[in-house]
């Protein structure tokens, strides 16, 4: 049996106004034709599912570059062509593309293409442009002849074409219109194409137009719905997680997923400071980096500023790529799409911006999945950084609650404790904060939440007072409280193994010699503690009792302040100031007025100071100036407490340290300053290396040793620990010569002959600073001798050590020839500059038969 247009039947049945047809052509078949009909279906249901198959199939994006790879192949073959390229058209762009290996510019027959790479040529020029625009073959016997010859467009590098032959195939569904051109060059035997060629070429051009159209249907129809796919993956993702670093690098991880692309990023827009920021995991994959630039500049900041999108085939013939970071890294931008991301409202947020899709170049249809991807990415984003808000300003208000110094409770409105910070753990008794530590405050902040603050706090009259300013809004100001408290040490298996640590215990209020454990219900006070387990605490306070208002005035709870006005507690938190809790605790331990008393002590002083500081913050906002200093003193003030070190004061942009007071070191005092100079040296480079782009800091260092009275200066309500003698004055002076001498760290020979076998020094000079009679040799600190010099760096010592040395020896011309030696190796070394032109001065002006070598300091 015969039906005729069988093969469209379900095509014919998809149409408009067909309902019913099928029904009407089988209701008077015998069953045989309805049969046979049933067979066309089923074969035809059989063709979509292979083709849906085929869409589903990861090797489809593969099919046409076998495809393009085999025509070429076997049209070459066909014409006796030397070189065969069929180039397809993108009309969108204007562009003629085809895919190559970079190492044989995809001549037919070469190894298999394990990473090709694309070639985009323009449509508006050469014999290629016009078969493309125009449908009209070419067929030249020496194409140099031509006048629409373009060598750039229709030559191959490095290759001389003679006769060409170009062949237009058209689109199966516009006759009229060229979907792909074959270009063949140099026919075999230095030959030319002939119209038999030509008409061999046509009769299956329209063969390969339809395989072509086909073939590229299959695969924009596979990448749409794998694209659909990962969007919808992408979108559900999404929305799991208002972190906004996770929602960072989930959107850069999709946004490369859905669209094939190498490497992707996403920065955010930060109007305060007109730049944008991203944050990227480093190596080790879990370490995250930020990243800013300024929100003009590049590709990324042209979006920015532009809102357009750049879809750009070819990076480096765009004039705002920055090639700098491929030169240093080795890898290869080729193409990029960058796009803005706007949030709900309509407004600018960030930049997405893919490089280098896996397969060609990024498409009119990938603008549009990223445009779809970037509407939920930005909605994404933006609740993360309101989540991100939120959390900044709640941590905000926690790190002011933790920071305070005073004690501070909140409670509910039935007087139970929400939040407790630090120094109200602290005042009861919890050990104070270490890493080791934190576990057992979490223990104790968990015990103690939801107790009445009364129970925990047995201060008298406190309930009333709280409960009045629950109820009536109140506020209480109470001085000179006595609170007493008691620990006991306890064993738990709270974190893993049993350890003993201290719990909290409330006296009972009709006994005091009774104690119960964080001082829980009634019915819950057991075991008790008697008065000789108790290690008791006694506190002197300040009360302060205020209610908590919502913005409608309400009051929503308590708040309980506590100022510890203890001795212990003062001078602890003076003494702080200028020295680690480490020396702190050890000197309480000496008697609360140790500090009071002076002493005389062998010390080294360390004095540091910022070069050109007016220069330096003259550009600058006094906010700024101040946020500067603080980050700078913050490190250096590290190095010094790091090597045992105390903190003297702060001198405007100088810092004062001393080394062997007030409590004698384990080491050598010399030696652990001159570490902590080293450390001050280290922490400076990484400072500087961390800001980039603001203004460098230099420092100079001066050190010395040597006797000097120390103690506290001032009275018992206002104390400043401090040492006074000739070392101090001349750190100082030692600090400000690191100018004239070009280095960062001098010592004076005192210092030096403490520590010399553990350091590399040169001699700079003996000098004779302002102020003082008696000279002194002074060494400029080349590092610790645990680390090996460079040969170069040995014989500059070696050249420099030999001009010193006849320079004192009143050779002068020695030592200039030395000396010059020593400068072709650092022309920029201050202290070989000095000497020479001392040397030279001293030929013409001999110094007096007495002269020992000493250079007397004029100025400070």
């Amino acid at each position: 049996m015969t039906l005729s247009n069988a093969g469209s039947i379900l095509a014919t049945l998809t149409q408009v106004n067909r309902m019913g047809l099928l029904a009407d052509r089988v209701k008077h078949l015998p069953m045989g034709e309805f049969i046979c009909i049933l067979d066309f279906i089923t074969a035809e249901f059989q063709q979509f599912l292979r083709a849906i198959e085929l869409i589903n199939n990861e090797a489809i994006e593969t099919l046409l570059e076998q495809l393009l790879d085999a025509f070429t192949l076997k049209i070459g073959q066909i014409l006796e062509a030397d070189r065969t390229t069929i180039f397809l058209i993108n009309r969108n762009k204007g562009q003629l593309w085809y895919k190559t290996l970079p190492d044989t510019d995809g001549e037919p027959g070469s190894t298999p293409r394990e990473h090709t790479e694309e070639v985009r040529l323009p449509m508006d020029t050469g014999i290629l442009g016009h078969v493309a625009r125009t449908g009209q073959a070419i067929n030249i016997g020496d194409a140099h002849t031509c006048h629409l010859f373009d060598p750039a467009v229709d030559e191959p590098h490095g290759y001389r074409a003679r006769s060409i032959l170009c062949m237009p195939i058209f689109s199966t569904q516009n006759p009229s219109e060229p979907v792909a051109v074959v270009r063949l060059l140099n026919k075999a035997g230095d030959r030319g194409f002939t119209e038999e060629d030509e008409q061999q070429f046509r009769s299956f051009a329209d063969s390969i137009g339809i395989i072509l159209e086909s073939c590229q249907s299959f695969f924009v129809a596979a990448r749409n719905q794998r694209g659909v796919a990962a969007l919808l993956k992408a979108t559900t993702t999404l929305g799991q997680s208002l972190d906004l670093e996770t929602t960072l690098l989930s959107v850069m991880e999709q946004a490369r997923d859905l669209m094939q692309a190498d490497r992707s990023t996403i920065f955010l827009l930060k109007k305060e400071t007109q730049e944008l920021w991203t944050k990227v995991a480093k190596a080790d994959g879990k370490t995250m980096v930020e990243i800013r630039i300024p929100a003009n500049k590049g590709i990324a900041g042209y979006v920015a500023s532009t809102g357009q999108v750049l879809n750009i085939t070819n990076a480096y013939t765009d004039p705002r790529f920055d090639p700098t970071t491929d030169r240093k890294t080795g890898y290869r931008t080729r193409n990029i799409l960058c796009m803005p991301v706007y949030n709900a409202k309509g407004e600018l947020i960030g930049v997405t911006q893919l490089i280098n899709k896996h397969k060609g170049s990024f498409t009119n249809s990938d603008e549009e999945f990223l445009r779809a991807f970037n509407a939920q990415a930005g909605i994404a984003l933006q609740n993360a950084q309101l989540f991100e808000n939120v959390m900044v300003e709640k941590q905000y208000q926690k790190d002011i609650l933790q920071s305070l110094s005073d004690v501070v409770i909140s409670t509910d409105l039935q007087g139970r404790i929400v939040t407790i910070n630090d120094a109200a753990l602290e005042l009861l008794g919890c050990p104070r904060r270490r890493a080791r530590h934190r576990q057992i405050r979490q223990y104790w902040e968990d015990h103690l939440r939801g107790q009445y603050i009364w129970d925990v706090l047995p201060i008298e009259n406190l309930q009333l007072r709280l409960e009045d300013s629950l109820k009536y809004a109140a506020r209480h100001f109470v001085p000179e409280q006595s609170l007493t408290l008691g620990l006991v040490e306890v064993t738990i298996p709270e974190f893993g193994e049993e350890i003993s640590i201290p719990i909290l215990v409330v006296p009972d209020r009709d006994n005091p010699d009774i104690y119960y454990p964080w001082s829980r219900g009634k019915g819950e006070r057991s075991p008790t503690y008697s008065t000789p387990e108790i290690r008791q605490l006694e506190r002197s306070i300040n009360l302060t009792v205020n209610p908590l208002t919502n913005p409608e005035g309400g009051v929503r709870g308590g708040l309980v302040v506590l100022e510890d006005i203890s001795r212990e507690k003062r001078m602890k938190t003076t003494m702080y100031r200028y020295m680690t809790p480490g020396v702190a605790e050890r000197v309480m331990a000496l008697g609360e007025d140790a500090l009071m008393v002076g002493e005389r002590k062998e010390v080294t002083i360390l004095f540091s100071d910022i070069r050109g500081y007016t220069t330096l913050t003259e550009n600058l906002e006094a906010s700024d100036v101040v946020a500067l200093l603080n980050q700078y003193f913050e490190t250096m003030v590290e190095a010094v407490f790091s090597h045992e070190g105390t903190l003297d004061k702060f001198i405007g942009d100088a810092l004062m340290a001393v080394f062997g007071a007030p409590l004698p070191l384990r080491d050598n005092h010399a030696w652990m300053a001159v570490k902590s100079a080293l450390d001050m040296r280290r922490r400076l480079k990484e400072f500087n290396e961390s800001r980039p782009t603001e203004p460098q800091i230099r420092i100079g260092i001066g050190m010395s040793s040597g006797e000097v009275v120390s103690g506290n200066i001032g009275s018992q309500k206002r104390m400043d620990y401090t040492v006074i003698g000739d070392g101090v004055n001349l750190s100082s002076r030692l600090e400000q010569l690191t100018k004239l001498y070009g280095c960062d760290i001098i010592l004076s020979e005192m210092t030096y002959e403490l520590c010399g076998d553990r350091i590399w020094v040169r001699e700079l000079d003996k000098v004779r600073v302002k102020g003082k009679n008696k000279a002194v040799n002074i060494y400029e600190l080349i590092g610790s001798k645990s680390l090996q010099l460079g040969e170069e760096t040995h014989e500059f010592l070696e050249y420099y050590s030999l001009g010193r040395e006849a320079y004192l020896e009143r050779n002068f011309s020695g030592a200039i020839r030395h000396l010059e030696i020593a400068r072709t190796m650092r022309p920029d070394d201050r202290a070989v500059e000095i000497h020479i032109a001392r040397s030279q001065n001293y030929l013409e002006n001999p110094p007096p038969e007495d002269w020992d070598g000493i250079h007397t300091m004029t100025t400070k």
